[in-house]
């Protein structure tokens, strides 16, 4: 039995860090199948964090900048970790980190250089899993789903709550898979006006009470009415979810208590059509226990995984979709995503 050893980096919209995680992939019986070897999630340095903050504001000439930085960094972060757990790795996969994404203007930007992972590691680095997509006129995202289908297929739903909440599921004939609304991106925007990273368990949002009117306000955006395939960007949830939440004398509990009835009820909303079903959570938001305890109001078959999972499950899937990208496999699905077709995206930088 062939295994292949990948590593998946991902670094999400809500930068709580770089998820590095290394993992075996090999087939049985023709069904693919992982082991997680290793995984950690690294704390961006301070001075990192803040340029990526504000990386949609720099001028081209700074954005290409910190793009080859954070390849640097990422590279040596690799390097380290591989490193300590005394192991190697036959691919890096990495998503990079999403500073644009206007696929209604047919481009989007994830920065983090592969040639720098890959000239520090000396390993093979697959990377800019995007862009091939938004040539085929598809929305570039939502790219898990096809993980979603071929290592978590017992799951009818897999929702991912991370900087955007999105689900993928499985009507019977194939996947389908989109972002259904801003999540942790505004919740710990929102913390850290009171001092807080994040909201931990939902405690600040327990404190505060929904404001109906906003909370229309917020289901009214367009955004949630539009057909699938969708997919959300920065830039929208900034200039429209915050310009509604912006315009309020409420607390910032009852924000944060806002906004968490609002994704219970846009994934009520989103899934409704596809009737009950066993529904695996992951992401950061898995452990908002006040967000979790409104979901389950609507949607009581739900599993979270151990916390491996929870924490890694995209970076799992990257390194699958790397791996996929390197056998010549389809690895991003038109059905999800809205392209021409299926289609074999990312490129490869030689380690050597």
């Amino acid at each position: 039995m062939k295994k292949h050893r990948i590593i998946g980096l991902m670094s999400g919209t809500s930068l709580d860090g770089l998820d590095i995680c290394l993992c075996d992939f090999f087939q049985t019986n023709e069904k693919w199948n992982y082991e997680v070897i290793s995984a950690t999630t690294q704390a961006y340095p301070s001075d990192i964090q803040e340029k990526l903050t504000i990386a949609h504001t720099l001028s081209g000439e700074e954005l290409f900048l910190l793009h080859h930085e954070l390849g640097r960094y990422f590279g040596h972060s690799t390097a380290d970790f591989l490193s300590k757990q005394q192991t190697h790795a036959d691919i890096i996969a990495s998503h990079g980190h999403t500073i644009f994404h206007q696929p209604e203007k047919g481009f989007t930007c994830q920065i983090g250089s592969g040639a720098e992972i890959a000239a520090i590691t000396q390993i093979e680095t697959i990377c800019d899993f995007r862009t091939k997509d938004l040539a085929l006129g598809g929305q570039g995202a939502p790219l898990v789903p096809i993980g979603d289908e071929l290592l978590f297929g017992n799951y009818k739903f897999c929702l991912n709550i991370g900087g955007i909440a999105n689900i993928s599921v499985n009507d019977g004939k194939r996947r389908l898979a989109w972002d259904i609304c801003a999540a942790n991106m505004l919740l710990n925007h929102y913390a850290k006006k009171m001092g807080f990273n994040f909201d931990k368990d939902g405690e600040l949002s327990k404190q505060g009470k929904v404001d109906n009117n906003m909370l229309e306000e917020l289901l009214a955006l367009d955004f949630h009415h539009k057909k699938r395939p969708k997919s959300l960007g920065r830039e929208y949830v900034f200039d429209h979810y915050v310009g509604i939440l912006e315009n309020t004398n409420r607390t910032i509990p009852d924000i944060l208590a806002t906004l968490t009835e609002l994704i219970a009820i846009s994934i009520k909303k989103d899934i409704q059509e596809f009737g009950d079903g066993n529904m695996l959570i992951t992401g950061g938001g898995a452990y908002n226990k006040a967000l979790i305890e409104k979901i389950k109001r609507e949607h009581s078959n739900i599993t979270i995984p151990s916390n491996e999972i929870v924490s890694n499950k995209e970076a799992i899937i990257f390194a699958f979709l790397g791996l996929l990208r390197k056998l010549e496999i389809f690895n991003t699905l038109s059905s999800v995503t809205g392209a021409k077709f299926d289609s074999i995206g990312a490129c490869i930088y030689a380690g050597k």
